[in-house]
């Protein structure tokens, strides 16, 4: 039991709470109805899009009954100025009727948002007022990932990783315990992507071996170590109550881990592009 506990639940300190190592994205689909049976199902960190407003009833329900378990990662519709990341979290608050956002975090850095002066300092000052309790990117540059783990506030990085995707193994993971003492604690890791969207669900040409559940995808990230949660997008009950069943076997055995990763690898190089562990 002790096992499957430290396997499902990873405390994060600069959130104060302990949260479930699936977390739920709330725009793939899953009802109103899965959105309740989850929560009541253990999980309880949330990713919310603030654009979408997808489950903003529900979510802005399920907090006036139980905040304080409760993790939200909300990502403002812009943050390529101080002012839209300001924006966007107060339209959180709003939106869901809270006092603070636990996660304010801008989204695909590089693209959707910006790291400037204006949006750095503006993050820092909504966590230093108590709007946010703690500050993230998402984001797709691994090199420059691995650089914000090592010299940044940030309290947390959304990162793709996968078993056709590994890269963070070498461009970012290592540089998590690089931050001075004097920048707080190292960034807590969110990955997304798990099934490296769908394709590694999908037989390969020439590939005789197992096909993975998405189960399988989200037990090879989480373990990692340095991989806090993964986020799951389940389009109804049913694939939730799988995943979660999946998660029940515990992280992949040693020979489950070689043939996840061989699988990537064939993914990975099914359309001709060849395969570097990176």
């Amino acid at each position: 039991m002790a096992n499957e506990e430290s396997f499902l639940f990873r405390d994060i300190p600069v959130l104060r709470k302990r949260v479930h190592r699936l977390g739920l994205a709330t725009n793939y689909g899953l009802d109103d109805r899965g959105f309740h049976a989850a929560l009541e199902r253990g999980l309880n960190y949330v990713f919310w899009p603030v654009r979408s407003e997808a489950k903003s009833t529900a979510l802005r329900e399920a907090l006036h009954r139980d905040r304080e378990r409760l993790v939200v990662a909300a990502v403002p519709t812009l943050g390529l100025m101080g002012w839209s990341v300001r924006r966007g979290a107060e339209k959180a608050l709003r939106s869901l009727g809270t006092d603070y956002i636990d996660i304010l975090q801008l989204g695909w850095l590089g693209r959707a948002s910006a790291w400037t002066k204006g949006t750095v300092d503006e993050l820092v000052k909504l966590r230093e007022e108590g709007k946010v309790r703690a500050i993230g990117v998402s984001i797709h540059d691994r090199p420059r990932a691995g650089r914000l783990a090592a010299d940044s506030p940030l309290d947390m990085l959304m990162i793709r990783y996968n078993a056709a995707h590994p890269g963070a193994e070498r461009d970012i993971f290592p540089h998590l315990s690089e931050r001075p003492a004097a920048k707080g604690r190292p960034a807590f890791i969110v990955a997304y992507t798990a099934t490296s969207w769908g394709k590694l669900l999908e037989r390969p040409e020439g590939w005789t071996g197992p096909v993975a559940t998405a189960g399988d995808c989200y037990r090879f990230a989480l373990t990692s170590p340095h991989v806090d949660l993964v986020l799951c997008g389940p389009a109804n009950q049913a694939q939730l109550e799988e995943n979660l069943a999946a998660l029940e076997k515990g992280p992949l055995s040693s020979e489950e881990m070689v043939w996840m990763r061989e699988l990537g690898q064939r993914v990975h190089a099914k359309n001709g592009i060849p395969f570097a562990p990176r």
